[in-house]
């Protein structure tokens, strides 16, 4: 007899023990333990991990569409900066008269560029619960509007995946012009402090950190639910037989639509929680190949695995940060190409997905909690 499958599973459970252990070891690593010390944290590398935390929120939201749905979207990437932008403007609402020119309301930028007047959609961002509700609502209006068209189109494969990345390259063009109130080529900067609280302090960082660990937690935890329910055995229907599934009377269209606005509003709040701990927010994040880079994340990890993004997402930028910084630096992008391709040949279901592979030879069960529903099929 088949059993339910778990809300977690084994690897899930192990998944949120190590992030609950890291949450709380590194900040008492860093406050408790001198700095001479060979297990100390210092600040910036905690500001390091947070970094990563909040890609692996990101690679996370990327898994939840492709790797359970087949949606190979190549502008998550846009979401992501738009949840940054929500949360960068805020933070220049907070700056007040400490800016280099000392204006109460307009950011330094609006004041280098003769501008008199606070643009409307401006307004509000001086609170931050308003700027909470934007970190979630700019991308998921964007992703249901575009999913919307895209999917009652009929859209898939590599045109959707086309369209996706024209539309983050249309939004880096609109973001660097310097009319468009956004701080042009040189983005959201300076910031000062987030909700009273400076933002260059080590004890801020430290929180910001742990946000970002508990947003991972609970952005695992609400994709596992989605997709062990009814909901996600309709996604991985959809994703390995589209046509089936309309045919049997569901429409397809609705759950992607809502599984795509779920993933964007999950990449803003990555954005929202990136953008304090790096201390600036640029167009440079609308780059179509940041959103191919987050491809390769989900795709080193582990695709159709929730696990398997997170780590991906990690260790890639961990690797990342260790060869850009060396001799090694100017073919970064090179190894990383050539990572890609490793993976497509050697490991095809990634890191995790090889693992619950072997995991199922060794344990030969109707049902292993903690595996993928399914082996992810072709991508669309």
């Amino acid at each position: 007899m088949t059993r339910p499958p778990a809300l977690l599973g084994t690897s899930g459970i192990v998944f949120l023990i190590v992030l609950a252990v890291v949450a709380v070891l590194v900040p008492v690593l860093n406050l408790a333990v001198t700095p001479d010390s060979a297990v100390h944290v210092p600040t910036y590398v905690v500001s390091l991990l947070g970094k990563y935390l909040t890609y692996a929120l990101l690679a996370l939201s990327v898994d939840l569409i492709w790797g359970y749905v087949g949606i190979l979207s190549l502008g998550q990437g846009a979401f992501f900066a738009l949840g940054g932008y929500a949360m960068g403007m805020y933070l220049m609402r907070q700056i007040g008269t400490r800016g280099v020119y000392g204006d109460p309301v307009l950011p330094d930028f609006m004041v280098f560029l003769n501008w008199k007047e606070l643009p409307w959609f401006w307004y509000g961002f001086d609170m931050f619960p308003f700027a909470a509700l934007m970190v979630l609502l700019a991308p998921g209006l964007l992703a249901l509007v575009f999913g919307w068209f895209a999917f009652r189109s009929r859209v898939t494969g590599v045109y959707l995946s086309i369209i996706t990345q024209a539309m983050t390259f249309a939004l880096l063009l609109a973001f660097f012009r310097n009319d468009m109130g956004f701080g042009g080529n040189n983005g959201l900067t300076d910031f000062k402090d987030i909700l009273g609280f400076n933002i260059q302090a080590d004890g801020t960082r430290l929180v910001l950190f742990v946000l970002s660990a508990v947003a991972l937690g609970l952005g695992y935890v609400l994709c596992r639910f989605l997709v062990r329910s009814h909901f996600g055995k309709v996604l991985v229907a959809i994703r390995d037989a589209e046509t089936r599934v309309r045919f049997t009377g569901y429409r397809a269209e609705n759950y992607k639509l809502v599984a795509f606005v779920v993933s964007a509003m999950l990449a803003g709040i990555a954005g929202a929680l990136y953008v304090p701990q790096v201390g600036i927010i640029n167009p440079s994040e609308f780059s179509p190949a940041n959103s191919i880079e987050i491809i390769v994340w989900v795709a080193v990890g582990g695709r159709g695995t929730l696990v398997g993004a997170a780590l991906g997402a990690v260790l890639v930028n961990y690797a990342k940060t260790y060869f850009t910084s060396g001799i090694l630096a100017p073919y970064w992008l090179f190894m990383l190409g050539g990572l890609f391709v490793a993976v497509t040949l050697f490991l095809p279901k990634g890191i995790v997905g090889t693992y619950y592979d072997w995991r199922e030879k060794r344990r030969p069960h109707d049902d292993i909690p903690g595996a993928p529903i399914a082996a992810p099929g072709p991508a669309e």
